[in-house]
């Protein structure tokens, strides 16, 4: 598939994006700011009734969290030190999501202590130490759901719980001084079924009741998490689409007065903000007769590129020659014999790509510098800048 820049960028952006990448060193990543807050934008007015908890283990820059802040979003964090990010922005802790289910008590006490009262769980022994640690907090309990099979990222079964065990954490909640206040749920990253959302809203709906009549608890959100998708090689509907039919699907449900809903958006405000730009370092064949060349480049899976693992996601890559175009294998530069990117999806570039070569990796804002190795190699973690 050959790649053409209008597919996923404006001609400003992408020449902006460019002009400044083609001054730094390779592998960098370049963002766009003004690139998303349109998407934040778009976001927030698909879905005028929902609060905005950017899920910044995406991308915590700086700058990106600043316009966060003065947009009046709030914030999913996974850990204290995602919160200290958060909160050297002026943040306050009541704008702060502890979404992360695994967490030590002495965490949680943490992000008491600077004022979160919002937290994530789905196991007794989490819910037992958010009361000691974080007493008369606000919980939303994870449960478990389908999905996996059409998420390009999917979630395993780490996170949530079954629905009687949700149930059962609620109730626990309540009698241990805690505030049950409502369920959450993950349809998987990249999610391009938005049936997904359905079977999930669902769900809830049995908890909602079920609670309600049989407990007397009354929960108050539906956190539905993030999932939606960026724009990739594989394409999705638009975002507009998803927030009319989940939108719909929260209606039929739960009538006119919906609960507080809460998003946990990441790739889908802050991927195609970004692109890498990395450089050919070798092109060579296996043997004499060999049907595919190996292009090696000096960005791989541990360098930001690890959401090609398994191939599940496929970013769009540009080259700037033309030219016959020929299937490669595309491989990372480290001592390391899983750091192959593409073999089984066969990208296509010119027979008279060469050593010095740059590639631009479109779509590639989310889950790259923060899942860059800090030293694999000697390589350093993956430079970025924003503009």
């Amino acid at each position: 598939m050959v790649v053409q820049p209008e597919d996923y960028y404006d001609a400003e952006s992408f020449a902006r994006l460019k002009e400044f990448a083609d001054k730094q060193e390779t592998p960098c990543l370049v963002v766009d700011k003004s690139i998303f807050e349109r998407q934040l934008d778009d976001l927030i007015s698909s879905f005028p009734y929902a609060k905005t908890y950017y899920a910044i283990k995406a991308n915590p820059m700086p700058e990106l969290l600043g316009i966060l802040r003065d947009r009046g979003c709030c914030f999913d964090v996974a850990s204290r030190y995602e919160l200290d990010k958060v909160l050297a922005q002026g943040v306050t802790g009541d704008r702060v999501s502890y979404g992360n289910t695994i967490k030590k008590a002495r965490d949680i006490r943490y992000f008491y202590e600077k004022g979160v009262n919002l937290f994530a769980t789905d196991s007794e022994a989490d819910l037992r130490n958010i009361a000691k640690a974080a007493p008369g907090s606000r919980v939303f309990v994870r449960i478990l759901t389908e999905g996996s099979q059409t998420a390009d990222w999917p979630l395993s079964r780490k996170f949530g719980c079954q629905t009687d065990m949700a149930m059962d954490l609620c109730l626990l909640a309540r009698d241990l001084g805690l505030v049950p206040y409502g369920i959450s749920f993950h349809v998987g990253s990249q999610q391009r079924d938005i049936g997904a959302w359905d079977s999930a809203i669902a769900k809830v709906k049995v908890i909602f009741e079920r609670l309600k009549e049989e407990d007397g608890v009354v929960l108050k959100m539906i956190n539905l998490g993030g999932g939606f998708p960026a724009n990739y090689i594989s394409r999705t509907n638009d975002l507009k689409t998803y927030a009319e039919e989940i939108t719909r699907f929260l209606h039929e449900d739960f009538g006119d007065e919906l609960p507080e809903i809460i998003l946990e958006p990441g790739r889908s405000l802050v991927a195609n903000a970004g692109i890498l730009v990395s450089e050919v370092v070798l092109v060579s064949r296996k043997d004499r007769y060999g049907l595919h060349r190996w292009v090696y480049t000096d960005v791989g899976k541990f360098g930001g590129l690890i959401e090609t693992m398994d191939e599940s996601i496929k970013y769009p890559l540009f080259v700037e020659k033309k030219g016959e175009l020929e299937e490669v294998v595309l491989a990372g530069p480290t001592c390391d014999s899983a750091d192959i990117l593409y073999e089984d999806y066969k990208y296509e570039l010119p027979l008279n790509l060469a050593s010095g070569d740059r590639l631009y990796w479109f779509s590639t804002g989310a889950y790259t510098t923060t899942y860059s190795a800090v030293e694999f190699n000697g390589f350093p973690p993956l430079a970025s800048f924003c503009i």
